[in-house]
């Protein structure tokens, strides 16, 4: 059973031998970091949301409405916040949610590899974005035992979707996580201020040009050719026509776990359901997409809807006492989005890892202080609004 708060010892102790930290411990620290390294077209894709950022910001907000009620005396000197999905026995309910432009956004533009291999030091599985800089094969390798899953943007091309499914499924991730809320890009002024975004300027298409079926798409199967590579993604990225019905093709094209990243009303929980997915991913795509309310208000909703399916929930993060607070509200697992991307800008790897451990301890130290000896406790009787 990990001990995840004696990361906060071991830095103390580190300083005590005269080794101070080198990365910010707060969130606020981290984005003004990383703001000021990146690449100002970088920072606006990353840091900015749909419309006029309202939703992005109620994300966050949302948060402050609830709070834990403290029990003394409890005997939660040691906590166990293991927990299963999909089978799997992981460590901690944390994992990284897909970025989609991660792979720009370290120094050395390899930031899916970074963050891999910081799964690899944490144990904290990372949802690998089909937009990578990287192929999913070397990132599925990058993350050595700690399990992975991929996430998909179903392409308009039948053939280039079971293509990059079944690539994924032979890479040896553990589950298909399908985005629902991205089938055309939402409204953001801060890139159409800059008439342009990553993609269309030829990032993170790894997993395209390494794909033999799109490149069979090319004149001559050619993927030398940037330009001609983004035309044909632009013209394939999305399919508006996606519907229930197609869970049938997609179930058919993989053993793997599927799980549907974007669901938010009770309804279309119950359909899924129906329709045989594995989970529910909970998550407005942290404000970049449409304008919504706070996911964390729809949250306890999706999860009362699911019953025995487990939720996935992302957006507006941003602290491990937030992570608790998903919890406790019937989260199963929790998704890390701006956070770690920045920790990825600012000291890649090394950067990520320490960001992952600072929330898992916080995490950690606000279920114990609070007297939550699990996950069980935590989400029986621990919050308040």
């Amino acid at each position: 059973m990990a001990n995840f708060a004696d990361y906060q010892l071991g830095t103390y102790f580190a300083g005590l031998a005269g080794e101070m930290p080198t990365m910010p411990f707060t969130f606020a620290a981290l984005e003004a970091q990383a703001e000021r390294v990146m690449e100002h077209r970088l920072w606006d894709y990353v840091a900015g949301g749909a419309g006029d950022g309202q939703t992005q910001r109620a994300n966050v907000d949302a948060f402050s409405r609830y709070g834990l009620v403290p029990r003394m005396l409890s005997g939660a000197a040691e906590r166990d916040l293991s927990v299963e999905l999909f089978g799997l026995q992981l460590p901690s309910p944390v994992f990284m949610a897909p970025i989609g432009v991660l792979g720009v956004m370290t120094p050395d533009e390899h930031g899916d590899l970074a963050a891999a291999r910081a799964a690899a030091e944490t144990g904290v599985p990372l949802v690998g974005s089909t937009l990578m800089q990287d192929p999913l094969e070397d990132v599925a390798k990058a993350m050595g035992e700690t399990p992975g899953f991929f996430q998909l943007y179903t392409p308009n091309d039948h053939e280039v979707a079971e293509s990059l499914v079944r690539r994924a499924e032979a890479a040896g991730y553990r589950a298909l996580v399908v985005t629902l809320d991205t089938w055309t890009l939402g409204y953001r002024p801060r890139d159409l201020q800059h008439g342009t975004f990553p993609q269309l300027r030829g990032a993170c298409l790894a997993n395209y040009i390494s794909d033999p079926v799109f490149a069979s798409r090319l004149p001559g199967g050619d993927t030398s050719d940037i330009a001609t590579v983004v035309q044909h993604w632009a013209l394939m990225f999305g399919n508006p026509m996606l519907t229930w019905d197609d869970l049938a093709w997609l179930r058919g094209l993989t053993d793997m776990p599927i799980v549907l990243k974007g669901i938010c009303a009770a309804d279309d929980v119950r359909k899924a359901a129906d329709a045989g997915v594995d989970a529910i991913y909970c998550s407005n795509h942290g404000g970049r997409q449409a304008a919504s309310a706070p996911a964390l208000d729809f949250l306890p909703g999706v999860v009362e809807a699911a019953g025995d399916l487990p939720v996935l929930f992302d957006s507006g993060v941003r602290s491990g006492a937030d992570i608790v607070k998903a919890l406790a509200l019937g989260a199963t697992a929790v998704g890390i989005g701006r956070p770690y991307g920045y920790a990825a800008a600012t000291g890649g790897t090394e950067g990520v890892t320490h960001l992952l451990r600072c929330l898992l301890a916080e995490a950690d130290l606000t279920m114990g202080l609070n007297g939550y000896r699990d996950l069980a406790e935590l989400r029986e009787r621990a919050l308040v609004r």
